[in-house]
């Protein structure tokens, strides 16, 4: 594979893609149509923008991706550090040009989605150079900078608020999941303050359990509104498995941040046939 898609990982981008249809799924549903090219450029803008953040990743962790990664294309000299963080830093660069549009000609969401961009460059900024070594921060903003993408997602589109729910619910669960990654990769994590190695794995595990049941929770607020349709009622399901990922990750945390992935997917096909139907 070419050094650079190597460098980019531009499968990330795709998942970035997902994301921002998603989102403009969610907050105006078949209409999202009508938005086409603010979709489009946000497409590209997410892409750009997972593209930098990668080439950062490998440029701060060129020393431990020589036994971590050696096949990534830093240690194997195929690519020098400092190519890598110039390519990083432009790339962000252009995804936050390219949301200016919004702001100066009044489209997709206006500077609301500009500031969001700004926003999510900034923290992958931070987090590749400081916070991604401060434990529980990193974990934050980590499951900040995914729960962002379905924001953009709506903004775009005219509705930035829209998707706070579900991407609160997001945010929520994708801590649990950060949280239990940390804890199932101690061992190789040794160069990292993680949040399992400051605290204690079985602490940890409380914490991560406490995100998990919090998210579902946060599910049952448009129900109490009584702004949901039958078919929303499928994140029951999702929240049950979300339940027993917090009861899980004490006993196996690998088992329960995979299980996270299945009911998060189930609650986004939940909060999306509530929209369509």
């Amino acid at each position: 594979m070419n050094k650079y898609l190597r460098l980019f990982r531009f499968g990330n981008g795709i998942m970035g893609i997902v994301g921002i249809i998603v989102g403009a799924l969610l907050s105006t549903g078949t209409g999202m149509i009508d938005h086409w090219t603010v979709i489009i450029l946000a497409c590209v803008l997410v892409v750009l923008f997972m593209a930098g953040g990668n080439a950062l990743n490998d440029y701060i962790d060129a020393e431990i991706d020589k036994t971590a990664h050696p096949d990534r294309p830093i240690p194997m000299g195929e690519i020098s550090r400092d190519t890598a963080r110039n390519l990083g830093m432009a790339f962000m660069a252009l995804s936050v040009i390219l949301s200016l549009p919004c702001a100066i000609l009044g489209i997709g969401g206006g500077w609301i989605t500009t500031v969001m961009v700004v926003i999510c460059a900034v923290m992958m900024i931070l987090y590749e150079t400081v916070l991604k070594q401060r434990g529980f921060v990193g974990n934050l903003t980590i499951a900040f900078l995914t729960a962002m993408i379905f924001m953009v997602g709506g903004s775009v589109t005219g509705h930035p608020w829209d998707n706070a729910i579900f991407a609160g619910m997001a945010f929520l669960v994708n801590v649990g999941r950060e949280i239990s990654k940390d804890i199932e990769d101690m061992e190789s994590d040794r160069d990292r303050k993680t949040l399992p190695m400051s605290i204690g794995p079985r602490r940890a595990s409380y914490l991560a359990s406490a995100f998990f049941i919090l998210g579902p929770v946060l599910s049952l607020v448009p129900i109490a509104l009584g702004e949901v349709t039958w078919a929303y009622y499928l994140v029951f399901l999702a929240d049950g498995i979300f339940l027993y990922c917090g009861y899980m990750v004490p006993k196996d945390a690998h088992r329960a941040q995979k299980m996270a992935k299945v009911a998060m997917i189930i609650a986004l096909v939940a909060f999306i046939l509530d929209v369509i139907v």
